[in-house]
């Protein structure tokens, strides 16, 4: 984890990077491994209406007139405690235009067996409620593996569309060229896209596996806190920029948009909490 926006900036088995990260002296570029909250996604315009009165964000994604992925992204987090498997940090996250709220931010990494596990906690300590909502950004490694070529499955039956904003404006079936009900190959589908309607196991968690390699793969799951999981593909284009190739695999707690459509979104009173819990289970070659 880093201490500029909490997040993950690289995991490793062995000598295989399971994340596309960054270096320690280089920018989380386009979210690499980046914690957004208070929301995930976009806020229209940022603006939205709360406890009867209107607010407006800071406009974070100005080329697309949004207000885009929290507040967290880039704040300091502190250190909670560190050993040999597990690190857990800590934020304050103060009130400030547009977002009333004042929570006390942790999130817990766990390093077993089976993988990463990733738990966070949300608590509103302020004196007032707001809304809240989570995603996660990691980026899976797919080295040289042609774009094409990288197996996914993703148990969504619906999808979310959106304008040429990124912005919501209809949930529908899932439609056959994105449809990776069934373990298939990426072929030519780009995708950015969130998918809800998820099968989960008895345990209740879903899970998306990719297959950046011939006989390796690498599981994305989520608990019942994650309605949706968005799928960025674009930085696993072969461009030679923007860092090292990856796929962008998201829990969310809650689409684009939510703070105005509410749908997934969680109203935190005074000394209520949020908790949801993550993780990555690599299986290696």
């Amino acid at each position: 984890m880093v201490e500029v926006g909490g997040g993950l900036r690289s995991y490793s088995v062995g000598d295989v990077d399971i994340l596309a990260g960054y270096a320690v002296d280089e920018v989380a570029t386009f979210g690499r491994g980046q914690l957004l909250m208070p929301w995930p996604n976009r806020i229209r315009d940022g603006r939205y209406a709360f406890d009867g009165s209107e607010r407006q964000l800071a406009l974070t994604e100005p080329a697309k007139h949004n207000a885009s992925h929290g507040l967290v992204r880039w704040g300091a987090w502190q250190l909670e405690s560190q050993d040999a498997t597990s690190v857990s940090v800590r934020h304050e996250l103060f009130p400030q235009p547009g977002w009333d709220g004042h929570f006390d931010l942790r999130v817990r990494y766990d390093l077993g067996e089976h993988g990463l596990t990733v738990r966070s906690t949300a608590t509103n300590i302020g004196a007032v409620a707001a809304p809240f909502g989570y995603g996660a950004h990691p980026y899976l490694a797919i080295g040289d593996t042609p774009l094409a070529e990288v197996g996914l499955t993703l148990p969504g039956a619906r999808e979310v569309l959106v304008d040429d904003r990124s912005l919501p404006t209809r949930t529908v079936p899932v439609r056959p060229e994105v449809d990776f009900r069934t373990a298939r190959p990426l072929g030519t589908a780009k995708l950015d896209t969130a998918y809800t309607d998820l099968t989960r196991e008895d345990d209740g968690r879903w899970t998306v596996t990719l297959e950046p390699q011939r006989g390796r793969a690498v599981a994305v799951w989520g608990d019942e806190a994650f309605g949706w999981v968005q799928v960025f593909t674009a930085k696993g284009e072969d461009t030679g920029v923007d860092g090292p190739r990856g796929i962008a695999v998201e829990p969310m707690s809650c689409p684009a948009d939510a703070f105005n459509s509410g749908q997934g979104l969680v109203v935190l009173t005074p000394g209520e909490s949020w908790t949801g819990t993550w993780g990555i289970s690599p299986t290696p070659a």
